[in-house]
């Protein structure tokens, strides 16, 4: 079985036409599920290149939230997923929370929108409102990740690439015959030590 998080990247590339540098998804919830509420202006975190201005289909920060809280409720009911974290106030998945409570032993429903994809047009609805990002910003940010996962060890983590505009992740060589270790003491070690080179909202795709 591959890694968690080669699973997830398949998972974001099938479901975007073109991978315009989305969180593979969000949670969230309601008052009634035991979910953090919206928040009236959600507010990206300090590391964030996500600029205020929404994308073409979106209704800002506020309903990308709000569509992250609907993923969520569908992650925790049909999705499959009880403990399915909430979202941070950006929007954008906690990856680390997510990885916290995958199973070792399932089949990625944590990242692939529940059992069977069961809530994928919900995580759909919530990609497609996710505010606009700075493409040259991620690509940078992504760039500097792969950089550093190098230099800590893992020496075949690529480099992202741009395609007409919009970045493709970089990381594994080879997502489908998966060629890294990511249970070795050194690939997590470079996660941790490189963490922060990743802006909001990038940490689930490479």
């Amino acid at each position: 079985m591959n890694p968690r998080s080669t699973r997830r990247r398949l998972a974001a590339l099938a479901l975007l036409p073109v991978l315009a540098l989305a969180a593979a998804c969000g949670e969230g919830g309601g008052k009634a599920d035991g979910i953090a509420e919206a928040p009236e202006t959600a507010t990206a975190s300090s590391g964030s290149s996500a600029p205020a201005a929404a994308g073409p289909d979106s209704g800002g920060k506020s309903a990308f939230y709000d569509a992250q809280l609907a993923y969520v409720r569908c992650m925790r009911t049909k999705g499959g997923v009880k403990n399915f974290p909430d979202p941070k106030l950006s929007g954008h998945l906690d990856w680390t929370r997510i990885d916290e409570i995958a199973d070792p032993n399932g089949h990625g429903e944590e990242q692939k929108g529940g059992r069977n994809g069961v809530c994928a047009p919900e995580m759909t609805a919530a990609m497609n409102l996710e505010p606009k990002r700075d493409a040259q910003k991620d690509f940078e940010s992504m760039l500097a990740h792969a950089k550093c996962m190098r230099e800590n060890g893992v020496s075949k983590f690529t480099n992202p690439t741009m395609s007409h505009g919009n970045v493709l992740p970089g990381g594994d060589p080879d997502p489908v015959n998966s060629s890294l270790d990511r249970n070795s003491a050194t690939y997590k070690q470079a996660r941790q030590a490189c963490k922060d080179k990743l802006l909001d909202g990038l940490d689930g795709m490479q």
